[in-house]
């Protein structure tokens, strides 16, 4: 009994305990309302208050605002209507004008319908002169038709040339004088270059000229040459390349051949052999070698010795070869080496006279032949072989180009070939510097008279000083002074175009006039 009244104690305890705790629990989440609630009313009321006065803010603002572009509206309609104002008056002026321009219009067209009234009244009384100038115009040209005998068409034929010939009498006077004028310039020019470069090198001329025959000391000798059955010459002309003429003069053995130096090693190689007394097959093909090897470094010490005489840095070993070659080449006894060297000399005094580049010049005036070294062997002038033999050794183009221009055969780039040609004139036409034979030195002569006496109205033709002068004769009747400065001319072209001579030829046209009268 006492442990239920202890349990039953214990449990009432239990349970007023549990319900303070839930009373006090329910005070306090009450209370936590309360305020929550108290706080919630505060911020509301904060927010209220805040809203407000922004309210009041954008209120003032917008009143503000609708001010400012109330006034922005008056200015700008203020604005408009003054510019308005000011368009109109500009149209009303405008106006005004158009009205008074269209009032002048209106006077210049009644003043213009009265002009063209008055013209049309003066056009008709012209039209009418006019008609009486074209009646009295042929008339008068009938009546001259018949006083001179002339028709018009003929009359116009003698009028025209008439005039034809008074301008081609001006045009000669004006070309004489601008020609006469330009030679006497650029002649004072060459002529003081060229002679600049003349009185600087005085280089000695060289006559040699290569030669076919050889002198035998016997005739017993031309058998030992000949051989048994003619085998000794066979086997020279196999060795050697050329025509061996024994039997053609007396106490003389003839070497023909188109290359020069293998003609020069067999005059070499017959002269060794004769001295030696030994000719045979065998000993001829040995010395026929010992004369080809020493011709070799001969050619190439040749060459390389011009090389050194131009003053010239080495050149292309093969070029040089070229150069020795043409120690053995000759033109009307000219030795085409050393002429080639003094062209070098000429041409590098011009152009320092110029103020070109020496070292160019001499290197185009060295190499301005070298063409005749080989050109039986390919065909075509001198002066384009020579230039693509140079070209293919690494020459500089303005050198290629003064090589190949010297003789006309491309035109000239530059003053190099222009300079080259003057040269080599002056190393050719030199008195002395070569020769030519009778027969070409005549053959010329008559060439050079023909070609003046081609012209119609010559009467003679005449060429002197070894025909570096040309004096032609004209009828006067026939040839003018105009058409005979005309006549010069032409002659000079054609000489220029058919002829080749050294140096160059003077061309004198004579017009002579005589008047005679017998006194009885």
């Amino acid at each position: 009994m006492i442990l239920l009244a202890n349990i039953f104690e214990g449990a009432v305890f239990f349970v007023a305990g549990a319900g303070l705790s839930l009373f006090f629990f329910w005070l306090r989440e009450r209370h936590s309302r309360e305020e929550r609630s108290g706080a919630a009313e505060r911020a509301l009321q904060e927010a209220r208050a805040e809203a407000e006065a922004i309210r009041r803010q954008a209120a003032s603002a917008a009143s503000e605002t609708a001010l400012k572009l109330r006034e922005e509206i008056e200015q700008s309609f203020a604005s408009r209507k003054a510019a308005q104002a000011e368009v109109e008056k500009r149209l009303g002026e405008r106006e005004a004008l158009i009205n008074a321009q269209l009032a002048r219009m209106m006077e210049t067209e009644e003043s213009l319908k009265a002009q063209q009234t008055a013209l049309q009244a003066k056009a008709i009384e012209i039209q009418a002169r006019q008609e009486e100038v074209d009646r009295l115009a042929k008339e008068r040209r009938k009546e001259l038709e018949r006083l001179s005998g002339l028709s018009e068409a003929d009359a116009r034929q003698l009028f025209l040339k008439e005039i034809e010939r008074e301008a081609q009498r001006d045009a000669n006077t004006l070309t004489r004088h601008i020609l006469d004028e330009a030679k006497s310039r650029a002649e004072e020019k060459a002529r003081h270059i060229l002679s600049v470069a003349i009185q600087r090198y005085a280089g000695e001329h060289t006559f040699a000229s290569s030669t076919t025959s050889l002198a035998l000391p016997n005739d017993e000798i031309k058998g030992r040459i000949i051989g048994r059955e003619g085998r000794n010459i066979r086997a020279f002309e196999a060795a050697t390349g050329v025509t061996l003429l024994v039997d053609e003069t007396p106490g003389a053995v003839v070497i023909s051949g188109f290359d020069p130096v293998r003609r020069e090693i067999a005059r070499e190689s017959m002269s060794r052999l004769i001295q030696d007394g030994r000719i045979h097959p065998t000993r001829i093909e040995e010395v026929v070698a010992a004369v080809e090897q020493e011709m070799d470094q001969m050619i190439v010490r040749l060459g390389e010795d011009a090389v050194a005489r131009a003053g010239l840095p080495p050149m292309h070993a093969e070029i040089v070869k070229l150069l020795g070659r043409l120690h053995f080449r000759h033109s009307y006894s000219q030795n085409i080496l050393d002429h080639s060297v003094e062209v070098a000399h000429l041409v590098g005094l011009m152009a320092a006279e110029l103020g070109l580049d020496v070292a160019t010049a001499k290197r185009a005036g060295l190499l301005h032949d070298i063409g005749k070294a080989v050109n039986h062997e390919i065909e075509g002038p001198h002066a384009v072989v020579g230039a693509e033999l140079v070209r293919n050794y690494g020459e500089p183009e303005a050198v290629v180009n003064g090589v190949a221009s010297h003789h006309n055969d491309v035109p000239p780039v530059g003053p190099l070939g222009i300079l080259v040609s003057a040269a080599d004139a002056i190393s050719a036409s030199r008195p002395g510097a070569r020769s030519e034979t009778m027969t070409t030195y005549l053959k010329r002569i008559e060439k050079l008279e023909k070609i003046a006496s081609s012209f119609d109205g010559v009467e003679k033709a005449f060429a002197f000083q070894a025909g570096r002068e040309l004096r032609v004769f004209v009828q006067p009747d026939k040839v003018n002074d105009e058409e005979a400065f005309t006549m010069a001319r032409a002659i000079a072209s054609r000489v220029e175009s058919e002829l080749q001579y050294p140096g160059q030829i003077k061309i004198t046209v004579i017009r002579e006039t005589r008047c005679v009268e017998v006194a009885k």
